[in-house]
């Protein structure tokens, strides 16, 4: 008895269908998306549109912004539309032990970023009394993870060396007493070196990475101890840690930190662009 014909193709689809699953899951994830902190397009001294210009014509997908204030806010979200250029983060200051935790018109802000994706990028300060704030500021975050939520965004606590929250690690800690679903951590490799914890990166990473919103990278000298280079300029191995943020499940975008990096701007640009590109190929 011959098979039914239609059978035949619905097991010829069905081993198809399975093929081509299996093709997508051992895929080479896609690059990701890759952007720079503002400390590295002329901050202070570039207008808006120069940034933004700049970054379209070399390849960048966008920028993140120090928030100012809502008017400087506008002024950038328009330069950026108009190249169509994404502002991947506004970072903020907070103080966890100041009665005005931050500047209150960063509330305009949130509401000015509605719809954009844009993350709110928080640094959590303690400026007099060391020690155990966390409930203070669980506190601060969730405030601030309910009016972003309000405007569709998700907050990333950054950690910063000298700050309460100093690594990837204390940001967790924070991020899950907060508990809330638009709340993430963000991994820095320069701060990371700088707290000293350099060595125990693949662990942090370990930790982290379930709730990794943002991760920055810059080139790294580990052996004479300068933290924030140029991307193709240090001796770490940033292809060797982009592959294990890959392998950890990271899929979002990538910053480049540019604090303090000396030489022209343009020329840095087009440098670690280059670096990029070469690193992240799959």
């Amino acid at each position: 008895m011959k098979p039914c014909l239609s059978s035949t193709r619905r097991t010829l689809g069905v081993f198809a269908a399975l093929a081509a699953g299996c093709l997508l899951m051992t895929a080479a994830p896609a690059t990701p998306e890759f952007f720079v902190l503002d400390n590295g397009v002329g901050r202070g001294s570039w207008t808006p549109e120069q940034q933004a210009r700049t970054l379209k014509e070399l390849g960048y997908d966008g920028i993140g912004y120090n928030y100012t204030t809502p008017a400087d806010l506008a002024a950038w979200q328009a330069a950026f539309k108009a190249q169509g250029l994404k502002i991947y983060s506004l970072y903020l200051y907070t103080y966890i032990d100041k009665p005005e935790h931050y500047d209150p018109a960063f509330k305009e802000a949130i509401r000015m970023l509605k719809g954009s994706d844009t993350v709110l990028w928080i640094t959590l300060r303690e400026t007099a009394v060391k020690g155990d704030h966390d409930a203070e500021a669980v506190r601060l975050v969730r405030e601030l993870a309910d009016l972003a939520q309000a405007s569709g965004l998700r907050v990333a606590l950054y950690g910063h060396a000298g700050f309460y929250v100093a690594t990837a690690k204390d940001a967790v800690r924070i991020v899950k007493q907060v508990s809330r679903p638009n709340v993430g951590a963000t991994l820095n490799l320069c701060h990371e070196f700088m707290t000293q914890n350099g060595s125990q990166l693949d662990a942090t990473l370990q930790i982290a990475a379930p709730y990794l919103s943002l991760v920055t990278i810059n080139g790294v000298d580990v052996k004479h101890k300068n933290y924030i280079l140029r991307l193709d300029q240090g001796d770490f191995d940033q292809a060797a840690w982009l592959r294990k943020l890959q392998a950890a499940g990271y899929r979002g975008p990538v910053g480049l930190q540019c604090y303090s990096v000396k030489g022209d701007v343009t020329e840095n640009l087009k440098a670690d662009l280059a670096a990029w590109r070469k690193l992240s190929r799959p």
